[in-house]
């Protein structure tokens, strides 16, 4: 659940009872089925005036996604109490976008323990849910082990991992021939984030446009990705997709990676 859409089209930050109510709809109408809830994610082309971001010469590489969200604490341990008050209406997960380090992670866990406090304090239930973050730069990458030790799950989020790796901005119409997702250095890049979280018992999961690619479906299956996160047009052809894979016992180790 992409939390950003909350935030747009309006000219202030929604309140945590806007937040909460949000959730818990999408907690009560998924049941048993797991929401993760990407917090916040702003920043790129992704803003609003009430924000107050600056005008940065290279937005895709400024102050967006978690950096935005730890400047503005108040802000987010807002969207944080939402999450977790919802947490009780069903089985919610939270994951955090644009984690490049340790520290990042700690200090947001941290913010983490003070909500929990605070309902605890006011008698709100709430559950321990899933944490997990969105692997999207190639620091995240090499640090995949440790950051897969803080928190209970990875995803890779493939657009803007390969815009960041090739040093290519995916939506400069002047580089769409050179742009290319299916470069060998991402598909590696994948296979060591699934490979790391699995040594240490964490599961993986893939999103961004790359998960949805069926050219692909195979390889990530050998790579023994746990989840595929996709637009609702592309679950059946990459439903279709698995299956095929699975019923010809193609699910084995992926060659040369």
């Amino acid at each position: 659940m992409r939390s950003e859409f909350q935030y747009l089209g309006r000219d202030n930050y929604p309140s945590e009872r806007e937040l909460f109510e949000t959730y818990k709809k999408a907690a009560q109408t998924m049941g048993e089925k797991l929401v993760i809830i990407r917090t916040l994610d702003i920043g790129s082309e992704k803003r609003e005036d009430y924000m107050g971001l600056s005008q940065e010469g290279n937005p895709a590489m400024g102050n967006r996604g978690i950096r935005f969200c730890l400047q503005k604490k108040d802000m987010f341990k807002e969207q944080l109490r939402a999450i977790y008050h919802a947490s009780s209406y069903g089985n919610l997960a939270v994951m955090y976008p644009m984690i490049t380090s340790v520290d990042e992670i700690r200090e947001v866990q941290e913010m983490v323990r003070e909500v929990k406090k605070d309902l605890k304090e006011q008698k709100i239930p709430y559950k321990d849910i899933q944490q997990g973050i969105v692997v999207e730069t190639p620091a995240a990458v090499m640090m995949a082990r440790e950051l897969a030790r803080e928190v209970d799950f990875l995803s890779v989020g493939t657009n803007d991992l390969t815009q960041y790796t090739l040093a290519m901005d995916r939506q400069n119409p002047h580089l769409k021939d050179r742009y290319r997702q299916h470069h060998p250095a991402i598909l590696k890049m994948i296979c060591i984030v699934i490979k790391e979280s699995h040594k240490e018992g964490r599961w993986a999961g893939i999103c961004g446009e790359l998960a949805a690619d069926t050219v692909l479906t195979g390889e990530f299956l050998r790579m023994g990705v746990d989840m595929l996160s996709v637009v609702p047009s592309c679950i059946l052809p990459v439903r279709k997709e698995i299956r095929e894979t699975v019923i010809h016992g193609q699910t084995g180790a992926a060659p040369g990676l």
